[in-house]
Parts: C-alpha cells; structure tokens; sequence
C-alpha cells in the first residue's frame, strides 16, 4: 500500500477528516493549510514534507513508522521498490523522527547519538525572493560532524559569482546574526532579491572577478540574515 493511502486509512481509523488533519498541521507552522492539502497528499499527488510528515505520524498515533508504511519486517535500506529519491524521502522521515523523544527508544535521544537537525531552505540564494527566510519553505535535516557547531540554518547557493570558494549547488551553513563587518561573507536581502556575498563599504561584493559590485543606496530595503561559517 502507498504512503499516500495509508496516510488516509489511519487519518479514517482516527475519526478525523480532512480539515482536522489541516487545522492540526497548521496550529504547529507558520501558516494555514487547508484540506486540499491534505487531499493532494492522500491522493498521492504531492508529498509531505518530513516536518509535516513527523505532525501527522503524531496525530495519528503512529509510533512504529517502519512497520505502518514499510511492512512490519521491512528494512527501509532495503525498499527494492523505490527508487533513490523514494529512498532518500524514507531515510529523511526516519531521521526526523529520531530527533522526537515520541518515537525514541527509552535512552537514545538525538544528543547523546550526535545528531543535530537544521533548517535548509528550499530557495537558493541569488535567485531572488529576499523573504524566503521569513517562510516554511525548507526541510530539517541532520548535520554531522563536519559542519560548524554555530550554524542555525543552511541554504544553496545559485550562480558562479562567489567562484571558487563556493560553487552552484552547493550547501553552505550560516549563523544567524543581524550584523556584519566588512569584509565578512553572508547572507544578504537587497531589494526583494537574495543574495551570499562579502560585505564591502556601501556595496555588496563577489569573489568572481567577472562580476561587478552591487551598490546598497541609503533608500534601498536592505537586510543582513547572517553570516557563511561553513
């Protein structure tokens, strides 16, 4: 059975229509979702992302995620049936709800196995839309080892003008800070459009050569959202 009618059947088997599951996903986010939603996702037509996914294994009382969506035996490394981007999505809910005492065995919690969960955002930067950090639009995911302990959230970047240090695609983790002095790297709104790069005196500047500074004028909507440590 698909995710998608299985996030119907026990959504039926709780007694709750549509509008509850909405009403319930909306109460815990940043903005009002509607039943359509939820239809979409019963219907198989979009998917949940793994925040939603972990509200609504909490409404509806699922404690046991392997054994409900992948069959009480399965392995979820192991789902022959998916493809890498399925896989990919049920390795991501098992991380999410690792995170969640709710669904943790007595002992093991995200500290002491060395898990830390972020904010990645759906919008690279340098490609417009300044606000995407005021949205919902990411996904929580786990950082190891590797990445900065001050990071609070991380975005992709867009673009080659902060060639070589940091190239199209790639995830680069940020502090989030309202300040920043020059010289430094960060996260920047200018005009509706977002943009990594170095903080110049009166300019915002690229570390690709091909590229010319941008000017930040004293009428400008200007915003600083944090600083590159990684």
């Amino acid at each position: 059975m698909s995710i998608s009618r299985i996030l119907a059947r026990l959504r039926k088997e709780r007694g709750l229509t549509q509008s509850d599951a909405a009403g319930y996903i909306s109460r815990h986010s940043h903005k009002i979702y509607t039943n359509k939603m939820i239809s979409s996702w019963e219907n198989g037509l979009s998917s949940p992302s793994v925040a939603h996914f972990l509200l609504l294994c909490e409404l509806y009382g699922v404690e046991d995620v392997r054994g409900v969506f992948c069959g009480v035996n399965a392995d979820y490394r192991g789902l022959t049936r998916l493809n890498a981007l399925g896989k990919s999505r049920v390795e991501e809910y098992v991380a999410m709800l690792a995170g969640n005492p709710l669904f943790v065995e007595s002992g093991r919690t995200e500290e002491n196995e060395g898990r830390r969960y972020r904010r990645l955002y759906d919008v690279p930067v340098a490609a417009g839309s300044g606000s995407f950090l005021d949205g919902d639009a990411y996904e929580d995911f786990a950082l190891d080892d590797a990445v900065p302990k001050e990071t609070d959230f991380a975005v992709r970047v867009s673009g080659d003008s902060m060639a070589p240090r940091f190239v199209d695609g790639q995830i680069i983790f940020i502090k989030e800070q309202a300040g920043l002095e020059p010289g430094e790297i960060g996260i920047f709104a200018l005009n509706g459009d977002s943009y990594v790069k170095k903080l110049g005196h009166g300019e915002l500047l690229s570390l690709n050569p091909l590229y010319r500074p941008i000017p930040i004028h004293a009428y400008d909507s200007f915003r600083i959202f944090g600083k590159v440590v990684g």
